[in-house]
């Protein structure tokens, strides 16, 4: 009868911090985009993250995602979760340029850094509270960054060196990267992310910049195009998980603490799963006859001065000018700076 009693004891004890834990607990609902598709290398790295920070709250926080744009189109999802249509945007500050172009250097510094960690040490040097001022303007809160490596462009023409980029129309992101490629006689057209597929199908553009070759290849881009370069050269752009800052303020700080953690560890997850996807892509395309151009030392140098002369042109603001004196000098540091 005693052992009856114990086990009634434990049980109603158990139910009494379980019922405790409920009581007092918080959930935190949120409403997330991106603009990539679920069956990308990036929307699965994605997925995983969600499933993370859900996993880690015990399922105090619950996310409801949306891939591919389908809410609202890439450029608009930061002002979407700004006056709580979603809650956080999963795509990059690269589309926000035409708020402040000082968004173009936490979005992407072409021509500046090699690698992902090269990029991610910048951030977590400092560089977050320089970029957290800028976002917290327009009542965002940057979390922090996934960054997947130098992006291959796709195309429907060789891209052996500069001179292939004359008259090479294509589909470019807004921002820093049209000056650069214009600077080099290309002819750079700003769409949609998800305008892509169709443009180059229909031939309204000769290639275009999309992502790196293993989600290049999910998206389907050279089951059109039979060229790329690989590895990539112009851009590596730093993908951003931002919330609103209402949101986040009111979030419990463990949660908020998961989401940060969290995004660490997809960086680490990105940059690692990309050095191997990539590879695997190369692999794959080659032997389907797609050709891969890798450019020389000499040509790569080519667009990295065009690309540098181009930072100070473009920061324009005294936040635009602030972030570009950040990197030059954490650049300088790895010797980047030319």
């Amino acid at each position: 009868m005693s052992l009856i009693k114990n086990v009634a004891a434990a049980i109603g004890a158990a139910a009494l911090v379980a019922t405790s834990a409920f009581a007092g607990g918080h959930t935190t609902n949120l409403r997330i985009q991106t603009h990539y598709a679920p069956e990308t290398v990036s929307g699965k790295l994605a997925a995983q993250y969600m499933k993370d920070i859900e996993t880690m709250s015990n399922g105090e926080i619950t996310v409801e995602m949306f891939y591919s744009s389908s809410v609202v189109k890439s450029v608009e999802t930061f002002d979407a979760a700004a006056t709580g249509i979603l809650d956080c945007d999963m795509t990059g500050a690269g589309y926000q340029v035409g708020k402040n172009p000082a968004f173009q250097f936490v979005g992407d510094i072409m021509g500046g850094y090699a690698t992902p960690y090269q990029q991610l040490s910048w951030l977590y040097s400092g560089g977050l509270e320089d970029a957290q001022a800028l976002y917290n303007a327009y009542d965002m809160q940057l979390i922090g960054w996934w960054v997947y490596g130098q992006e291959s462009l796709a195309s429907s023409q060789p891209l052996d060196g500069p001179d292939s980029l004359r008259n090479f129309k294509f589909r470019s992101p807004p921002g820093l990267a049209t000056k650069i490629f214009e600077k080099l006689g290309a002819k750079p057209i700003v769409m949609d992310f998800t305008e892509i597929f169709t443009a180059l199908e229909t031939g309204i553009i000769d290639g275009a910049d999309a992502s790196g070759l293993a989600n290049n290849v999910g998206l389907g881009l050279y089951d059109i195009v039979k060229h790329t370069n690989f590895p990539g050269f112009h851009s590596m752009p730093s993908d951003h998980l931002t919330c609103n800052k209402a949101v986040w303020d009111a979030m419990p700080a463990h949660h908020r603490q998961i989401m940060l953690v969290g995004m660490e560890a997809l960086a680490l997850r990105t940059a690692l799963t990309f050095e191997t996807k990539n590879a695997e892509a190369a692999a794959k395309l080659r032997a389907e006859g797609v050709t891969l151009w890798q450019w020389s030392e000499e040509d790569l140098g080519a667009f990295r001065a065009a690309a540098q002369a181009s930072w100070p042109e473009f920061a324009t603001t005294p936040e635009a000018k602030a972030l570009v004196a950040s990197h030059i000098a954490y650049l300088d540091q790895l010797g980047l700076v030319k």
